[in-house]
C-alpha cells in the first residue's frame, strides 16, 4: 500500500508557498490584484485536491487488488469525475441527448481550449460532458448548454443545483443555436413565453437580462470587442442586467464581484470553435468566413478570462484613486 503522507507534505508545502506567493503580489500590485489572486488561490486548491486524489484514489485501488490485502475496490464514477475537473482548470458541456450535438460542444470546447493554450496562460483540461440531473456540476468553472429545441422543464431538484451553482461563482453559456433571432430587449426567463429557453428554466430565479453594453467587461477582457459572434453572426449576446440598467434595481448580477453568472447567445459558439485532430475547422462560419471565426476565437477568450478573473479589468479605472488613499 502506497502511503499518503508524502502527498499530503507535498500539498501542504504547495500551497504555503502559493500562500506567500499571494502575499507579496498582493503588496506589490496593490487592491487591483486581490480579486484575480483570490481566484487563483482557489483554483490552486481545487488542483491540489485533484492531484492528491489523482495518486490516492488509484494507489489505493492497486493495493486492495493485492492478494491478502483487501477485496478489489474501483473508483466510483463521481470520483472519477471529481478528479478529472479538478485535475486541470475543466469546462463542462451539457448532454443534450443528441450525439451530434454533443459532438459539437465537446469539439468546441476542445478547439477553444487549443486557443487558448496557444495564446494565454490558461491550459485547459479536456472537456467533460455532464448529466444536469445527475452529474455534480460544482467542479466546472464554465457550462456550456447548447439548449436543444425540443427543451422540457428540469426538476425542481435539478433547478435548485443550478440555482446554487451559479450563486457560488458558475457561469453558464446557454446557446439556442437559432441563427441569430436573439430575445427581445429586457428579455426575462420568467415571462411566460413558450421559446425552448423560458420552458427549460422558467421557474429558476434569474434576473433581468440585457444585451452586453459597450463599457462591459466581456468587451475588453482579453481582447477589444464590439460583437460576439459564432458559427452565426447577428444574434445578441445577453448578461446579467447591472444595477444601473435593471428597471426596478431590485435585481443585480448575482456574485458580489458584479461578474453575470448566466450568459445567453443565439450565435452557436462551440461549432465556430470546433477543431478537428489537426487543428483544422469543422464547420464554416457565416456570412464573415474565417474572418468571423477569428472573433469568435476571441469572444470565446474574453468570456473564459471574465469568468476566471472577474472584473479586474473593471477595476483598474480605480487604481489611481487606490493608490492616492493608500498614500495618504
Amino acid at each position: 500500500m502506497t502511503p499518503l503522507k508524502p502527498w499530503l507534505l507535498a500539498t501542504a508545502l504547495g500551497l504555503l508557498f502559493a500562500d506567500i506567493l499571494a502575499v507579496v503580489l498582493l503588496q506589490m500590485g496593490g487592491l487591483a490584484l486581490r480579486r484575480p489572486v483570490q481566484r487563483a488561490a482557489r483554483a490552486a486548491g481545487a488542483v491540489a485536491l485533484g492531484v492528491m486524489l489523482a495518486h490516492a484514489l488509484p494507489n489505493q485501488a492497486e493495493a486492495q487488488l493485492t492478494p491478502g490485502v483487501r477485496e478489489p475496490v474501483t473508483m466510483s464514477a463521481k470520483d472519477w469525475l471529481a478528479v478529472k475537473a479538478t485535475s486541470k482548470v475543466t469546462f463542462g458541456y451539457v448532454l443534450t441527448g443528441d450525439p451530434e450535438t454533443d459532438e459539437i460542444s465537446r469539439a468546441g470546447l476542445l478547439g477553444l481550449g487549443k486557443v487558448l493554450t496557444l495564446r494565454t496562460a490558461v491550459e485547459p483540461g479536456e472537456p467533460i460532458g455532464v448529466n444536469i440531473v445527475e452529474d455534480e456540476i460544482a467542479f466546472f468553472p464554465i457550462l456550456y448548454w447548447p439548449v436543444p429545441e425540443n427543451a422540457s422543464t428540469l426538476p425542481e431538484e435539478t433547478l435548485a443545483k443550478i440555482d446554487a451553482y451559479m450563486k457560488q461563482g458558475g457561469m453558464i453559456i446557454f446557446d439556442t443555436r437559432d441563427f441569430g433571432k436573439g430575445v427581445p430587449l429586457g428579455f426575462s426567463l420568467q415571462s411566460g413565453g413558450d421559446t425552448a429557453l423560458q420552458r427549460l428554466l422558467g421557474r429558476l430565479d434569474i434576473p433581468r437580462l440585457e444585451p452586453v453594453p459597450d463599457d462591459h467587461v466581456l468587451t475588453k477582457s482579453f481582447y477589444l470587442l464590439r460583437t460576439f459572434p459564432g458559427r452565426w453572426d447577428g444574434g445578441q449576446l445577453w448578461v446579467e442586467a447591472g444595477m444601473n440598467n435593471s428597471l426596478d434595481g431590485s435585481r443585480t448580477a448575482r456574485r458580489a464581484d458584479g461578474v453575470s453568472s448566466i450568459l445567453v447567445t443565439s450565435n452557436d459558439f462551440a461549432a465556430a470553435w470546433a477543431m478537428d485532430e489537426r487543428g483544422r475547422p469543422l464547420y464554416p462560419t457565416v456570412p464573415g468566413g474565417e474572418s468571423q471565426r477569428e472573433l469568435a476565437y476571441r469572444t470565446g477568450i474574453n468570456i473564459v478570462m471574465y469568468a476566471l478573473t472577474g472584473n479586474y479589468k473593471a477595476d483598474q479605472v480605480h487604481v489611481p484613486a487606490l493608490l492616492e488613499r493608500l498614500g495618504q
